[in-house]
């Protein structure tokens, strides 16, 4: 696997090729980028791709920036999957920081602002989805018997990760990866899952990964 901070360095020197190219014809005037629109004061781009040389890591085509919004809506997740957004937490992008992440218990939800993330400084965010050891919400074991009440529930999904951790990477922490430990570290060293299909639905970005999980992408930024 290529360094992800050269992948992503060469990913801004095609997307400054791409802002370079002549968008005005005769008669014609263009007012949002490609894959953009304007509503509410907001303009909306869908402008995310897959590089071919990290085929599982979305990224926006420009570098987001303080004041942007991204709104990532996963439509559909396996029980064992973790939509994981990242950012760089070093210069060369060895290390990098959780932002937030969403399990299939995140989807469907009354509060949709849970999926806009306020971008509060300049930097390089990717995104990708990782497959952990399923659990079952059965006890940690304390209380073996079925309605002991010093019996304690684990929940179905880890809900702690290790905050910063080399790209690409998502560490589970707490007492729940006591009880999965070789399966948590087996599934630390399995890689992100791929992108099988990506397209933009208007302003949207859309994109399927292997196994048929599907999510919404979309970049706001205030126009005035």
């Amino acid at each position: 696997m290529k360094p992800l901070a050269r992948v992503l360095c060469g990913g801004c020197l095609l997307a400054g090729f791409a802002a370079s190219a002549q968008t005005d014809l005769p008669a014609v005037k263009v007012t949002a980028p490609p894959y953009s629109s304007q509503h509410g004061g907001y303009l909306i781009s869908g402008d995310f791709k897959v590089d071919p040389r990290m085929p599982t890591v979305v990224f926006p085509a420009q570098a987001l920036v303080k004041g942007d919004i991204l709104n990532i809506e996963p439509m559909s997740l396996q029980d064992d999957e973790y939509l994981v957004l990242q950012e760089c937490a070093s210069a060369d992008c060895r290390k990098a920081s959780l932002v937030r992440f969403w399990t299939a218990d995140n989807i469907g939800g009354e509060d949709s602002r849970y999926n806009r993330v306020r971008i509060t400084h300049e930097n390089k965010y990717f995104i990708w989805l990782k497959r952990l050891p399923e659990v079952s919400g059965q006890s940690c074991g304390q209380g073996w018997l079925m309605f002991s009440h010093d019996t304690t529930q684990c929940g179905s999904h880890f809900t702690s990760f290790q905050q910063i951790s080399p790209p690409l990477t998502l560490i589970p922490t707490g007492e729940l990866v006591a009880f999965h430990k070789q399966a948590v570290q087996q599934a630390e060293r399995s890689d992100p899952v791929r992108v099988a299909r990506e397209t933009h639905d208007g302003s949207t970005y859309v994109v399927t990964y292997d196994g048929g999980s599907v999510v919404r992408v979309q970049r706001m930024h205030a126009t005035r």
